[in-house]
């Protein structure tokens, strides 16, 4: 009997291992127009400014040059010397205040913040910060993997002495703050790990339903395929980027649900604000009274965030996100440093006041002037294009566009309100992107009229529209336009300010020209988080990837028994619908499956084959195998990366 399970899941940012292999970029020249375009951002901003530097240096213990963490198959999976070439004056290819930004995340290395707190900086996309409790240490956020989470905490050690772990804070949801979490504990160990409410549910099942989209869209938002030069990826802004190795997870024993929350976690006193669905479902916040010192979580960094994520996610509520930054300005007035999970700290009262009045006016204009156009009537290309910053905020540079912009989070925040619907009826119900652009082409004489039109557009450096142009002649078939196509996106993306926006850019020109990657991304190295994911998240999943035209009028049902849970879920489909709710007794039912949740995750993550599993006494059957065989068939099978700039 062949059985397929075909699932597959991301987790948070796709971070789990690299998608194919990385290729080499065809060389691309920065144009007239590009070069005047970046040599115009030194006279709208202070490039030369130190400050930032200074802070960022500011409290150095000690950094190793040499810093390279591999996974357990000799892999390289971090290595801050890829980003060495990221020093000097911007080159032609980079926007200068994106390239300043590379450089202050090129800083890594141990830290000390203040009095009983450091940070391990540079060792993945976040940080990991290490407070001193009464007797020992507590562990702020454990990076994204085991790997490089266990690199750090031995630097650590190397420079601090013997770090005994006496409490663990996961600040929020997203994997880049507790994939590394198994790393800092012992077997066994019992100590407090504070969350926020809903955090397990919530770091589990953020990108089940929604994974093998999210992933390959991570791919193009981190530029995870992307060589690391002057023509590649720099920088994503809120770091260098993801790190690519094993993540696990816990379960917290504290739990954070209101504000304020004073708790003691190894007899230091912590006062807890509870931000949900602010950056992420779950998170929290944090103030340390003895060290005058507010954690920021990722409420807060030195970059304007993302209302909305390119690599596709529920929009965020921007006026929540304000108000809390709001809240926590009012409710730790005392504050002298301030500390976060992204970039380096801040100091003294004055500044940590100012930054976070402009950080919540960041969020609040965009989220206010939206609705101010929205309400004239302004759809949500119109209003991108129009809207900017008051001088106030765009010339600080931590509330720069070097990860979310004004243009796409003012389009969350439509979205957020008015959804994908701009008014116009001729949005209701327009063409899909190939019939769209054959008759496109078509009207406008023919595929080398417009191909003709998109090259002289692209000479006189109106990318945004030989952009258009090209595209149309993509989707209509036409592969004269590709090249041509990919110059276009390695323009705009040398332009763009936004480290996302680059490698969105830059990872279409590459697929335009060498085509997309061949292999899915792994999920092995994700066993320790996916045990974790509630059992009904998967089965949502494989209703998702049922195929409804194929399952019409077919009506079966299938039980499954997870034999070490005792948990027993009957599965049935009835008008093309797959639904499945959990039952205490054996049912009547057209076949049935017993395994262990340890297998069924094997299985899920392709840990093990069929052939594996079925040979496993801890996996039986009963019931007609031409029903269960007709089930499983019945679920799509994703077997490669799908098309994004090409149909």
């Amino acid at each position: 009997m062949k059985v397929i399970f075909p699932l597959a899941i991301a987790c948070s940012f796709g971070l789990l291992s690299a998608c194919g292999e990385q290729q080499q970029a065809v060389a691309t020249a920065a144009s007239q127009f590009t070069l005047a375009r970046n040599q115009a951002v030194y006279e709208q901003l202070d490039v030369a400014d130190q400050q930032d530097f200074v802070d960022a240096e500011r409290g150095l213990i000690a950094r190793d040059e040499t810093l390279q963490v591999k996974n357990a198959a000799g892999d390289v999976i971090w290595q801050p010397s890829q980003y060495n070439f990221v020093q000097g004056d911007a080159p032609a290819t980079v926007n200068p205040s994106l390239w300043r930004q590379a450089k202050l995340n090129n800083l890594h290395g141990l830290y000390q913040v203040s009095e009983g707190i450091y940070q391990l900086r540079g060792y993945d996309l976040s940080n990991m910060s290490l407070i001193k409790g009464a007797t020992g240490w507590i562990v702020v956020d454990p990076l994204t993997t085991k790997e490089t989470a266990a690199a750090a905490l031995a630097f650590a050690r190397q420079q601090l002495g013997e770090i005994k772990i006496t409490g663990v804070i996961l600040t929020h949801s997203h994997v880049d703050h507790f994939g590394g979490v198994l790393s800092v504990l012992s077997p066994g160990q019992d100590i407090p790990i504070v969350a926020p409410a809903n955090f397990l549910d919530e770091a589990t099942s953020e990108n089940v339903l929604a994974g093998p989209t999210m992933s390959r869209r991570a791919g193009y938002m981190y530029g995870r395929d992307l060589p690391k030069n002057i023509q590649g990826h720099v920088d994503t802004g809120l770091g260098k980027a993801p790190a690519f190795g094993s993540v696990g997870i816990v379960k917290p024993n504290r739990i954070i649900n209101k504000t304020p929350q004073k708790m003691l976690v190894d007899g230091l006193e912590f006062v807890f604000q509870h931000t949900p669905n602010s950056e992420a479902p779950a998170e929290l916040t944090f103030y340390i009274p003895k060290y005058q010192a507010f954690c920021g979580a990722e409420l807060l960094s030195r970059n304007m965030h993302n209302l909305y994520t390119l690599r596709g996610a529920k929009v965020r509520d921007a006026l929540s996100w304000s108000n809390y930054i709001e809240q926590a300005r009012i409710l730790f007035p005392a504050a002298k440093v301030y500390f976060a999970s992204h970039h380096w700290p801040l100091w003294g009262h004055e500044k940590i006041d100012v930054f976070l009045r402009q950080q919540r006016d960041t969020y609040k204009y965009i989220h206010d002037q939206t609705l101010r156009l929205a309400y004239k009537g302004f759809t949500p290309k119109e209003i991108a294009e129009q809207l900017q910053l008051p001088l106030s905020l765009s010339k600080t540079f931590h509330n720069r566009g070097y990860y979310g912009t004004t243009s796409h989070n003012s389009k969350a925040v439509y979205q957020y309100y008015f959804g994908w619907f701009d008014g116009n009826p001729a949005n209701l119900n327009p063409l899909p992107p190939t019939s769209a652009a054959e008759k496109y082409i078509a009207a406008m004489g023919g595929a080398d009229k417009v191909l003709q039109q998109a090259q002289q557009a692209y000479q006189q450096g109106e990318y945004r529209w030989a952009a258009e142009l090209l595209n149309h002649l993509v989707f209509s078939g036409e592969t004269k336009a590709k090249a041509l196509l990919a110059q276009v996106y390695s323009q705009l993306g040398y332009q763009a300010e936004s480290g996302p926006w680059r490698d969105v850019y830059l990872s279409g020109a590459q697929e335009l020209r060498q085509g997309k990657a061949k292999t899915m991304l792994s999920l092995a190295a994700a066993k320790d988080l996916v045990m974790h994911t509630p059992i009904e998240r998967f089965f949502d999943a494989m209703a998702a990837q049922l195929n409804g035209p194929d399952a019409a009028g077919v009506q079966l049902s299938i039980e499954f028994y997870f034999t070490d849970l005792n948990q027993r879920y009957s599965l049935w489909i009835e008008n093309s619908v797959l639904h499945h709710r959990r039952i205490d007794v054996a049912a009547a039912n057209d076949a049935s499956v017993e395994l262990s949740h340890e297998l069924f995750v094997d299985l899920i993550l392709g840990v093990k084959n069929i052939r594996q599993i079925m040979a496993s006494d801890k996996f039986t059957t009963e019931g007609s195998t031409l029903k269960l065989v007709k089930f499983f068939s019945l679920l799509d099978k994703t077997t490669e990366p799908f098309a994004i700039v090409e149909p």
